[in-house]
């Protein structure tokens, strides 16, 4: 996604560092207060600027959200890139994306609130989000299926979404839940293994009711009885 429709974009160093102090401000308001009651003065005050300032940069609070929410998916998307670039197999690099993503969020905690906000202030922001998200997921994974490292009757979406959604709520419990008081490898080794087809054992037990053995016999009577007192 293109930042220029909503934002100016500053032309000198000074310039960039006021925009880093704004951009940075915001993200800490809206996540202690939520966008619909962060205003711009909260935003400018705590950056140190004055109100005018944000007005060389953006039109109003709504693009400097989408200018965070792009930054947002720029961080991560950087992040796991430069951990995961010299991965030698796909196996790997989900391994290797797993304890990273989880490493990110411990750090940045407050992406979550930042970016599934945007479901309630926009909700195509937040479709545009995951399906962006996903269209990268795919790509790398194209090349994984060219390779033969991906079953070639698997839909792509599919895996995309499914890997994600796993990601995303194993950040969300462990990060945010658990507030990283947890054993991050064992999770990964956990995941890892359901990746490598650990999850079903392949055996499947079934007993009809009439075999369970009840022991105890209660029988329903619907006529009332008067207590004796």
């Amino acid at each position: 996604m293109d930042a220029s429709p909503f934002i100016n974009k500053p032309k000198t160093r000074k310039g960039r560092e006021t925009l880093n102090r704004i951009v940075s401000a915001a993200a800490q308001v809206f996540y202690e207060k939520g966008y619909h009651s962060a205003s711009i003065n909260d935003i400018t005050r705590l950056a140190g600027v004055a109100s005018g300032t944000f007005y060389v940069y953006f039109d109003g609070k709504y693009n400097l959200y989408k200018f965070l929410l792009l930054q947002c998916s720029h961080m991560i998307r950087k992040h796991l890139y430069e951990s995961t670039k010299n991965c030698k197999t796909r196996r790997e690099m989900e391994e290797v994306g797993l304890r990273e993503w989880l490493r990110f969020v411990d750090r940045n905690k407050y992406m979550y609130h930042v970016i599934w906000e945007s479901l309630y202030i926009d909700k195509q922001l937040f479709v545009e989000y995951y399906e962006n998200f996903a269209k990268n997921y795919i790509k790398g994974m194209e090349e994984a299926k060219a390779n033969g490292e991906i079953a070639q009757d698997i839909d792509l979406e599919v895996v995309a979404f499914t890997l994600m959604g796993a990601s995303n709520f194993l950040g969300l419990n462990y990060g945010l839940f658990k507030d990283g008081r947890y054993d991050r490898e064992e999770v990964v080794q956990s995941f890892m293994k359901i990746l490598n087809g650990g999850l079903f054992t392949g055996k499947v037990e079934k007993k009809e009711m009439e075999d369970l053995p009840i022991r105890l016999t209660v029988e329903f009577d619907d006529e009332e009885e008067e207590e004796e007192v």
